[in-house]
């Protein structure tokens, strides 16, 4: 973003109220320590754990990671906002934030979609699943997630480079999003908008139709199981998967529902609360308590830890 006369902006954060101020900060910071905890154990786990080398648990610590970077290219910052009372961010790192954001959220709708992926591939092709997803696979389309991510989002990025800001300065969010800021641009932001749009359902359309398509031959393989048993054990090594899915998807889906001009600035901050704060906490505790192996590596490390120690 360039300008001749605006060199810092001022974020109006989620309220003025200092007793709310308090009591979001408490809040923000518990829910950013159990995130960065949660995630890290699961690195952890998939690092040190001879049984969770597999293709799914490869994916879920690149997730764990992504997670890891997007509520920390976000929370961090408003929390000194309100430690400190100082809602000023300069040009440069208002700018840095939104390509960081914007590049872990998109990465993280392809990582969904590669996981949805290798739990077709493992329910439906279980024979040929080592050979499918392979090491050198699974690396690849992480790398793809990536670079797809870096791709769709240059041309709405390049554009907002571009933007002229003279009237205001004051961005109405607790982070730099593209929306506020293309709000108070003083250029032509029509076509910026359009690629913006573009680029959003793009992203959700493509990643959505692998997500859907791989789960309808999952449930069509699921029912043809003989046995319950069979489909109960198919359907969880899913479920956790699904429940995030639907978490991502759908605190997306509120965000392009149109709502009444008043309520909009409302409902993007309270969303994007969800977006970088609960549902990276929310996503590591979903994937282990539902996840038998998971679970058991997490005991196994305590009690390595423990006797560690007590040899000590």
């Amino acid at each position: 973003m360039r300008n001749n006369t605006v060199t810092t902006f001022i974020l109006l954060g989620l309220t003025d109220d200092q007793q709310l101020q308090v009591l979001l900060f408490i809040f923000l910071l518990l829910t950013y320590m159990l995130s960065i905890t949660g995630n890290l154990t699961i690195i952890f786990l998939t690092l040190v754990d001879s049984h969770l080398k597999t293709a799914m648990y490869y994916f879920l610590k690149n997730f764990a990671l992504l997670e890891i970077l997007f509520t920390s290219a976000c929370i961090p910052r408003y929390l000194y906002n309100i430690a400190t009372g100082d809602k000023v961010i300069t040009y440069n790192a208002c700018a840095g934030q939104v390509f960081f954001v914007d590049l872990f959220s998109i990465t993280e709708f392809f990582l969904l979609a590669a996981m949805s992926y290798d739990r077709y591939v493992a329910i439906c092709r279980p024979l040929h699943y080592l050979t499918i997803m392979s090491s050198i696979v699974c690396r690849r389309l992480v790398f793809f997630c990536w670079v797809v991510g870096l791709f769709i989002l240059i041309p709405p990025l390049s554009l907002g480079l571009n933007l002229d800001f003279c009237d205001s300065n004051i961005i109405d969010h607790f982070i730099c999003d593209a929306s506020p800021l293309i709000n108070i641009a003083c250029s032509n932001t029509s076509f910026m908008e359009q690629t913006v749009i573009i680029c959003a359902v793009l992203t959700l359309i493509i990643t959505l139709m692998c997500v859907v398509l791989s789960y309808i031959y999952i449930i069509k393989t699921i029912l043809r199981f003989p046995s319950a048993q069979q489909k109960k054990k198919a359907l969880s090594t899913c479920s956790s998967h699904m429940i995030v899915v639907s978490i991502t998807y759908g605190s997306c889906i509120f965000i392009y529902i149109k709502p009444s001009a008043k309520d909009e600035v409302a409902i993007n901050k309270s969303v994007t609360v969800l977006t970088t704060s609960i549902a990276p906490m929310l996503n590591p505790f979903i994937y282990t308590l539902r996840n038998k192996q998971v679970k058991e590596a997490f005991c196994n490390s305590i009690k390595r830890i423990l006797i560690f120690s007590k040899q000590e």
